[in-house]
């Protein structure tokens, strides 16, 4: 039996975490004393890592008022996730379902590539339990930022699948562009944090629900090309 291999983004793909990112970026910057970028730009950056994140919402500024951003964000994010647990981040509507019913798959393996770093991925599979799923949780803490494919490249390693037996799954330009830079398909939700037209030229195909993501992934490894 060959086996074929779902990786997925976190923030915009499984769970909806933007009030909890606006809030922290909001404490970062509030504590800073700098004014709060728009939610617009802040959902725009969200799948970076938060060095690339703060560049880019604040490219003038120096590289340790940038530095000190990232810890306030980080200081912030933990807070509120300790103080509000599993509500922090709930998971999108179905997004359980469709874990459990491709986990049950036997010929099926489960990827996680995210900009989280590993405390805020181990604590957010913790409160959601979801701790039995993935083979494979590629983080921010150990790679160049997306759309670099080493996240893709060390979950390909650790689940002995190459690209045309993969799936990235996310929401955003990144994980889309990640994709094709390590030769996988990329399937686009269109749930998340980038517009469906963002996403369109990259991606294999752009879904519009939860139900439609299994479906959708059968079609794509009957013909990974």
């Amino acid at each position: 039996m060959s086996l074929r291999l779902a990786i997925f983004d976190v923030d915009g793909t499984l769970v909806d975490s933007q009030a909890a990112i606006v809030a922290a970026m909001e404490g970062a910057f509030g504590g800073a004393g700098l004014p709060v970028p728009s939610r617009a730009a802040i959902l725009s950056i969200v799948g970076l890592s938060l060095d690339h994140a703060m560049l880019r919402l604040v490219p003038e500024a120096e590289a340790t008022t940038r530095a000190g951003l990232v810890d306030g964000y980080k200081a912030t994010y933990h807070a509120n996730r300790l103080a509000q647990g599993a509500a922090h981040s709930p998971l999108f509507p179905g997004a359980r379902e469709m874990l459990e019913a491709l986990n049950a798959q036997p010929d099926t393996l489960l990827a996680v590539a995210t900009g989280k770093s590993r405390r805020g991925l181990d604590a957010l599979i913790e409160a959601h339990g979801l701790e039995q799923l993935f083979i494979s949780r590629q983080v921010a803490d150990d790679h160049p930022s997306k759309p670099h494919p080493s996240m893709i490249e060390a979950a390909l390693a650790d689940a002995g699948v190459g690209p045309a037996e993969a799936v990235m799954i996310g929401d955003t330009t990144y994980d889309m562009d990640m994709a094709r830079a390590a030769g996988v398909p990329g399937l686009g939700v269109g749930w998340g944090y980038h517009p469906v037209e963002a996403l369109a030229p990259t991606a294999r195909r752009v879904i519009a629900g939860m139900d439609d993501l299994v479906p959708a992934l059968e079609d794509i490894w009957k013909d990974p090309t």
